[in-house]
Formats: C-alpha cells, structure tokens, sequence
C-alpha cells in the first residue's frame, strides 16, 4: 500500500495483518480519487472505518483541510498514526476511536467527501447511509466501497446514487445531492 499523489506520493502504508483486514486495492484507489480529484483540496473529509487510514491519507495528501478518522479498532487507530506521521500529515487529522454508527448521531460536524468502506457484509454500511444527511455537507459526495453483488439503496435522505463504478468483486457507489 502506498500514497498514490500529492505532498506523501510514493509513501509506503502499514496495515494491520490478519483475515478481518481488507485494504483498498491501489486500483480502486486510483479509480475512486479520479472521480473526485477536483473535489478534494480544501474540504473536510470523514473517513468512517477507517482501518490504516489509506483513503484519508490520500486524501490530506491531495490537499485536503482536514481529515477525521473513526474506528472503533485502538490497532487500527494506532497503524493510521503511525502511517500519518510517516506521511507527515498528522497535523491536518483526526483521530476517534469510536463505534461508527454511534459516531455519526453524535457529531455537529459536516463533512464535503465521505468515505465508507466497512468490514463487506456486515449491515454496517446500509445503516451507516441511514445517517449520512446529518454529517454531509450540502454539496457533499459519499463514497461507497463495497461487494459488487451487495445492493445498495438508489436514494439516502437528500442523496442519489450518481454513479457505480465495478472493479472485479468490488464496487464505488458515489452519492451526491440532488441539485
């Protein structure tokens, strides 16, 4: 795992090991920051289940403000910190070991980009999309990664589906306000 572009290009990510740990491939990482790479610089990114923090960090990295990371792993959240000051950008992040869910009902924050890439088949994402209108700013994009057999709804509170993008097993859902 690496940093793709930006002030961290060509950094070198850890991530934790085991079977409950599934890193976006460089792949769908390069095709998903292609969707939204006039979106970035500047904006408030929230990088829910974030694990070793990758999407974030790319993001900080092509210029994002700032950053927010939520897991509710203390591992996890400690491989993104050693990954952030390995790139230099722990000074635009955030770190919050919490439950997600629990996280979104709570916070006063909105966020321009959101990044949802929970643990595939767990329920996590369709009731993390539940929540999405109170965190996303209105002009926002949430950006979905998933199985590419899992559905998922064509419509969140203010938000449609705009865009599916299919890499092998795994696809980007890409919502965006209804203008």
């Amino acid at each position: 795992m690496r940093v793709i572009t930006g002030s961290a290009r060509g950094r070198n990510l850890i991530t934790l090991e085991g079977e409950d740990v599934r890193p976006t491939t460089d792949r769908v990482k390069e095709a998903l920051f292609s969707i939204i790479q006039f979106e970035i610089e500047g904006r408030k990114v929230l990088d829910l289940f974030s694990g070793s923090g990758q999407l974030g960090i790319e993001a900080l990295s092509r210029g994002a403000e700032k950053a927010v990371f939520v897991d509710s792993s203390k591992k996890s959240l400690e491989v993104t910190k050693k990954n952030l000051e390995n790139t230099g950008l722990l000074s635009g992040a955030v770190l919050i070991n919490r439950e997600s869910i629990s996280y979104l009902r709570s916070v006063g924050e909105k966020f321009d980009i959101v990044f949802l890439d929970p643990p595939y088949k767990s329920g996590l994402l369709q009731k993390a999309l539940e929540e999405m209108d109170s965190v996303v700013s209105p002009g926002g994009v949430v950006i979905c990664e998933a199985p590419k057999d899992e559905e998922l709804p064509v419509e969140i509170g203010s938000r449609f589906q705009s865009k599916k993008y299919n890499y092998g097993k795994i696809s980007l859902t890409v919502y965006r306000a209804d203008n």
